[in-house]
This record gives structure tokens, C-alpha cells and sequence, in this order.
């Protein structure tokens, strides 16, 4: 049969506690064990003396009968000056697994989509402003062409009612002609019969 030395879980979930046992390498971790020789509590500081107790007459006995320490136990034989553990060297420590680096890949994708969409709100948010004042200045311009027209339209109606209104129509006469002219009525035709009536009874008058 062969013996290893090792740990058995025990405590709670988060708060793991463990057992220094020896057992049938067969046998499952937490199942049982042949003798119980220390316990390993990494809940404690590291510099704790209760984090690791170990009783190493019984270490060295099963050490002796051919039971093979696990590596964690190994740290700790070589600690308590048991059995000494050879350094290892593993060029791959430290470095993250597949997973870690796929994650880190799709976050540094996610980054670089979340920076060039900010880019683009900028540039957006930076063209509007121009596009606004072009807009702003066009409504202007077209506003004071409006404006312009718009008197020069005034000052024509004025100079169309100035022309056909007789030289002694009254005030009112003028304000109705120079209405109708601006609405584009028929004003005009108004005059004109106003006019043709006056000369027709200047005429009988003669």
C-alpha cells in the first residue's frame, strides 16, 4: 500500500482548516485517513506560530516507512528541518491562464471601442457648433433681405398710390388706396373710376 502525506479540507465555506494526515494515496482527500500527524490553518497571519503545528517524530516515522509528502507538506517538512525540498523553478509563474488572457483581451477590445466612440461624440459635438452659427447667420441674411424687400415693397406701394391718387382726393381716400394697393387689391381700378368721375363732372362743369 502506498502512504502519502497531505492535507485533509475540513472547516468551513471561506474559512478553509486543514489536516496534516497520512492515508492511502487511493483513498479521497477528505476521506479518511490512516493517522493524523498536524494541522495547517491559512487563516492565520504567516507569522503566526499556531498557523502550522506538526508533530515531527511521527513525520519522520512514516517518512522512514516510505509515505510520500505532497508539496505543500513539503514546505513545511523543509521548514521544521524534516526533509529538505528542492527549489523548483517554473518559467511560466505568474503568467494568467487562457481564460485571464481572453478576458483581458475583450476588455482592452471594449476600451478601444469606448475611446473611439468618445472621439466621435467629440468631433460631433465640435461640428455643431459651426453648423449652428452657419445656420444663425443664414437666418440672418435671409432676415435683413426680407427686411429689405420688404421696403422697398412699402416704398413702391407708396409711390404706385402717390401717382394714381388725384391731386385733391382726401385723407381718407389716400389711406383706403394705399391699403388696397399693399394687399394687392383692386385699388388701382378704384382710382381709376374715381378719377374718370371727377374729369367726366369737371367736363360738364366746362
Amino acid at each position: 500500500m502506498a502512504v502519502a502525506i497531505r492535507l485533509s479540507r475540513g472547516g468551513a465555506k471561506k474559512r478553509p482548516y486543514y489536516r496534516i494526515v497520512v492515508a492511502d494515496e487511493r483513498s479521497p482527500r477528505d476521506g479518511k485517513y490512516l493517522e493524523q500527524i498536524g494541522i495547517y490553518n491559512p487563516m492565520l497571519p504567516k507569522d503566526d506560530e499556531g498557523r502550522v503545528k506538526l508533530d515531527e517524530d511521527r513525520a519522520r516515522h512514516w517518512l522512514g516507512v516510505g509515505a510520500k509528502p505532497s508539496d505543500r507538506v513539503l514546505r513545511f517538512l523543509d521548514a521544521a528541518g524534516i526533509m529538505e525540498r528542492a527549489p523548483r523553478n517554473n518559467p511560466q509563474k505568474g503568467e494568467p491562464g487562457e481564460a485571464a488572457k481572453e478576458r483581458a483581451e475583450e476588455k482592452a477590445a471594449k476600451a478601444a471601442e469606448a475611446e473611439e466612440a468618445k472621439k466621435a461624440a467629440e468631433a460631433e459635438s465640435a461640428e455643431a457648433p459651426a453648423e449652428d452659427a452657419a445656420a444663425e447667420e443664414a437666418s440672418n441674411e435671409n432676415t435683413a433681405t426680407g427686411s429689405v424687400k420688404s421696403d422697398e415693397t412699402a416704398e413702391a406701394v407708396a409711390d404706385a398710390v402717390e401717382d394714381e391718387t388725384p391731386a385733391d382726393a382726401s385723407d381718407e381716400e389716400k389711406t383706403a388706396m394705399a391699403e388696397e394697393q399693399a394687399e394687392g387689391g383692386p385699388a388701382n381700378e378704384q382710382a381709376d373710376d374715381t378719377a374718370g368721375e371727377e374729369k367726366a363732372d369737371e367736363e360738364k362743369a366746362d
